[in-house]
């Protein structure tokens, strides 16, 4: 925090910028909050004070941590409080956080181990005003004969954590996974759960991975999602070759984004794309540089759309 209580803010022709810096984007008037997954900038190791200074100067409105980000902030004498005043004087959000604990396996011991970790968590994004935590089906990737309808339960009690700290746990969709690896699965945990704040964490690379129908996201209800990671994938790589490491920019692959974006207009979607890539190369180059472009690859999907 103490970085950013250095600068001054400056305000000029509606843009914030600070002081020396290169100024974000010229302001484009979209339905969708547009998030910055720290994960596109993880290879560079910034602190997370500084990704989230450079995510308000590229232009993203909202950013999405992982709490191992938020672990080391508070292990290197970081304050949480300074944390959350920082992100919101820079008008961010904070509208989601990625976690991983084990919530979905059947093993009764590991699952409460994992339900103590995610309270934890959950702990840590209420600290920083944080609204939601991904949750994926960690521990349980290799599981194809996962009961399903047993998952709902357990992310049932997940959700019931989740109210004691107003931080919502997200059904998350792993396409390589061999349980919730599809929309289809994810939204019927989500649904069986019987619970009001459920609902459902699609990622693009994940539903081209897992063989997800990019058009059935017409037949789903806007309150089942609020966040959408939001990448491309090299169409040249076959889906069973394609790993995390060859996501790009939204608009540099094969995904449909274009009709994606149209669809999520026409159910009345109002959430987040949030960019989340794990490319090698974008680590090499400068975090600004990437950001900046990332804000214009949605910007110019969501113009085209």
């Amino acid at each position: 925090m103490s970085n950013l209580t250095r600068r001054q803010l400056i305000t000029a022709a509606g843009v914030t910028t600070f002081a020396g810096l290169p100024a974000a984007p010229a302001p484009v008037k979209s339905p969708f909050l547009i998030s910055l997954n720290t994960s596109t900038l993880m290879g560079h190791k910034l602190p997370i004070t500084k990704t989230v200074e450079i995510a308000a100067k590229a232009g993203f409105n909202a950013i999405e941590p992982w709490i191992r980000e938020l672990d080391d902030h508070v292990k290197s004498g970081g304050s949480l409080s300074d944390l959350k005043k920082q992100i919101d004087d820079l008008g961010l959000k904070v509208i989601s956080s990625i976690g991983f604990f084990d919530w979905i396996v059947d093993d009764d011991r590991r699952r409460a181990t994992a339900l103590e970790e995610a309270r934890r968590n959950m702990e840590l994004v209420q600290k920083i005003g944080g609204l939601r935590l991904a949750a994926p089906p960690s521990g349980a990737t290799d599981q194809a004969d996962l009961n399903l309808m047993r998952a709902a339960e357990r992310y049932h009690a997940l959700l019931e954590i989740g109210d004691k700290f107003g931080v919502v746990p997200q059904a998350e969709i792993w396409g390589f996974s061999k349980c919730l690896n599809n929309l289809g699965s994810a939204t019927m945990v989500a649904l069986e759960s019987h619970h009001p704040n459920a609902c459902i964490l699609p990622d693009v690379f994940h539903l081209h991975k897992g063989g997800s129908d990019f058009g059935a996201i017409l037949k789903l209800n806007k309150s089942l999602f609020h966040n959408f990671h939001v990448n491309d994938y090299p169409a040249a790589i076959p889906v069973d070759k394609v790993t995390d490491a060859d996501r790009v920019y939204p608009g540099d692959g094969g995904a449909p984004l274009v009709q994606l974006l149209r669809d999520l207009k026409t159910i009345g979607y109002e959430g987040a794309l949030s960019l989340e890539l794990f490319n090698r190369d974008l680590w090499k180059a400068d975090p600004l540089e990437v950001a900046v472009n990332g804000v214009k690859k949605i910007k110019a999907l969501i113009a085209k759309a």
